[in-house]
């Protein structure tokens, strides 16, 4: 059974860091892309950053480009999101993604507010 399990997500002050983490079972993990999406009440959700299956290839929206940072671990079948220097508009709702494989995670809540 597939399975993507997002965590880490909460209230944070403006300036403040989270770490977000995703749980990947039952695919072939290490040779998957992953993708971080998330989204906003009334927005359409966006694409922020992908990482390769091996983690050498990484790519960045500019909304958060020089803040977050994202990271695998392909022994323990993790994603991760470093973000830093969080601003109110970063609130939403933030997904992990494999989307070679079309799954998806059930999201985890970001509010950035003081």
């Amino acid at each position: 059974q597939v399975q993507l399990v997002e965590s880490g997500g909460g209230l944070v002050q403006p300036g403040g860091s989270l770490r977000l983490s995703c749980a990947a079972s039952g695919f072939s993990f290490s040779t998957s892309g992953m993708t971080w999406h998330r989204q906003a009440p009334g927005t359409e959700r966006e694409l922020i950053v992908g990482i390769s299956g091996g983690g050498g290839i990484t790519n960045y929206a500019d909304s958060v480009k020089g803040r977050f940072t994202i990271s695998r671990d392909n022994f323990k079948k993790m994603v991760y999101l470093q973000m830093n220097s969080l601003k109110p508009e970063d609130t939403a709702v933030y997904y992990c993604a494999a989307l070679s494989w079309g799954y998806w995670g059930q999201g985890t809540q970001v509010t950035v507010s003081s």
